[in-house]
Parts: C-alpha cells; structure tokens; sequence
C-alpha cells in the first residue's frame, strides 16, 4: 500500500525557494487569469530571477512558443522574467515538422483544424495544406475551443465524418477546462475525449503526458539542474500535478485557477487539509508536496521592510 503524501502549507514560494534551482510554472491560473497577471505574480517572478533561478513556463496551450511569448508580454509579463515557454502546441509543430518520430511519422500533409476562433498559427510555416471538409484531411489537430458560445455537440458532426475516414487526432491542448477571466470554459481536451468516445485515435501532447515534462527536464539538465532540484508549479492536480508526479520531481499547487472553488470555504488548517483530501480523492489521491495561496513571495520583500523602517 503506497503511502500518501503529507502536503506542506506555505505562505508563499520564499518558503521553498532555497530548496530549488528550477522552476517550472503553469501559465494560465499559476501566472494570470487569461487577461491579467494574479497579484504578487510580478514580484514573485523577480525574486526568482534575483536568486538566479531557471524558470521554464510549461503550458498546454494549443498556440507555439513565440505567440504566448507575445501574449505574456501584452498582459505585463516580459521575457526578462522567465528563461523559456514550452508549450504543447509548439511541440506539436515541431512533430509535424518532421514527421520522423512516434506517431508524427507519416501523418500526411493535409489536415482539418480545431481551434480558438479559427487560428491556424500552429500550422503556420508547416508543408501542410489546412481543409475546410475533414473527409479530405489526412489527420486532425484539436488544439482549442471557442466555448462558451459552442457546446461539445456542436464539434460532434465533424467528429464523427473524422471517424469514419480513421483519421488520427493530435490533442495540442489536453485540457479538458480552461480559465478565462472568471470563467471556467470547455477545452480542447474534452473535444479530443469525445473524439475517442466515438472510436477515434487521439496523442495527446502536453501535461500530463511525460514527453514535454521530459523536454523540460532536458533543458534544465543543460544547465545543471537534475530532476531533485526541479519543482513544478501549477493549478490542476489532473495535469500539472500529476504530471510532475509521474517524472519524479517535487509539485506544489496553487488555490488559484481551477481548483478555486475547491477551497472557498476553507479558513483553517484543518479545513484546508480537508478540501485538499477531497480534491484528490476526485484524481486517485493525486496530492501535491505543497500547497500557496497563489504565486506570490509571501513575506514583505526586503526593499520595502527597508523603505518601511527608513520612514519611522
């Protein structure tokens, strides 16, 4: 019988931060909400940097590297802040790129597109032609939605002329929900579950699947950071959680994004311990070595105890 991990409470990343050299952050409900950075994110990742930290942004996002780059910066959050993006869109076009691994291999050159409001950015640049009828597609790539205003039965035709012609579906985005603003909306991966609920072949790419955790702990190990120095940050047991889990480094969840609600009515210790058991209880008592309130430093920064001291 395996034993179940104690979770640690902190009050904010200052607790844990001597203890690791590399740090790996979900974007969307760890760093902002879809349209803003959480409070204290800013900080956070400035003493990180101060401290010489290598910091990697992991993301499901169905979009490649250099467009959440973009849309980071727009929302107030720099390059200068963080090392690297890995996202799953972007080793989805890589794969695609050279079709010479795995299940890459051979896939064909033309495909029919899932995706947030008709992008196609996860294509652009590739030998690939994007059809407009999947029964003239050679494969299939989910890698977003456009919930609220579609429901999972509107993909549901499409689906299934996918599934007659066998085509194979790469999940760019494994997401069943995402965070947008205050809203918990429909991801691809709930798309791409359909899609197998109907018969159809799908790879995921992204968190929790343990490629691009393995990625990232590659590209620390070039900087001479190993997996027990590694810590990944994150807000859903599911993917971020888990998939930290599964390649053996340390994982702490936030109370942002997601899992929020889980912990509305928890004030205490003993109610927090209590929302966290019952939250991973619902993912095969997937539990995280610790626990914040949310990416924040957690104790006052040293300039401002400075600056507080100098006006007495």
């Amino acid at each position: 019988m395996s034993k179940i991990l104690k979770t640690q409470f902190c009050a904010g990343i200052s607790d844990i931060s001597d203890s690791y050299a590399g740090f790996i952050l979900d974007q969307w409900g760890v760093l902002h909400d879809g349209e803003k950075p959480y409070e204290g994110v800013l900080d956070c990742l400035k003493e990180l940097r101060a401290r010489k930290k290598y910091i990697i942004i992991l993301s499901n996002s169905g979009k490649r590297s250099d467009v959440n780059k973009e849309r980071l910066k727009k929302i107030g959050i720099g390059p200068s802040l963080y090392d690297q993006i890995v996202t799953s869109g972007e080793m989805t076009w890589q794969g695609i790129h050279d079709q010479t691994d795995g299940f890459f291999t051979g896939l064909g050159r033309k495909v029919y597109v899932i995706s947030r409001g008709g992008d196609r950015s996860i294509v652009e640049g590739l030998d690939v032609e994007v059809v407009e009828d999947p029964a003239q597609a050679n494969f299939l790539i989910i890698s977003g939605s456009d919930a609220p205003e579609k429901t999972i039965e509107d993909y549901e035709p499409v689906l299934k002329i996918a599934v007659r012609k066998r085509l194979t579906a790469l999940c760019a985005n494994p997401d069943s929900r995402g965070v947008m603003g205050s809203q918990r909306v429909m991801g691809a991966g709930t798309i791409a579950r359909r899609y197998q609920d109907f018969g159809g072949v799908v790879h995921y790419i992204g968190k929790p699947h343990q490629p691009i955790f393995k990625h990232c702990i590659k590209i620390l190990q070039d900087h001479s950071i190993y997996p027990g120095q590694t810590i990944m940050i994150g807000d859903s047991l599911t993917h971020d959680i888990l998939g930290g889990n599964l390649v053996n480094i340390d994982t702490c969840l936030t109370k942002t994004g997601l899992h929020s609600m889980a912990f509305t009515n928890a004030s205490t210790p003993a109610s927090v311990d209590k929302a966290l058991t019952l939250l991973a209880n619902q993912y095969n008592n997937t539990r995280p070595k610790y626990l914040v309130n949310s990416l924040k430093w957690g104790n006052p920064l040293p300039d401002r105890k400075h600056k507080k001291r100098a006006a007495r």
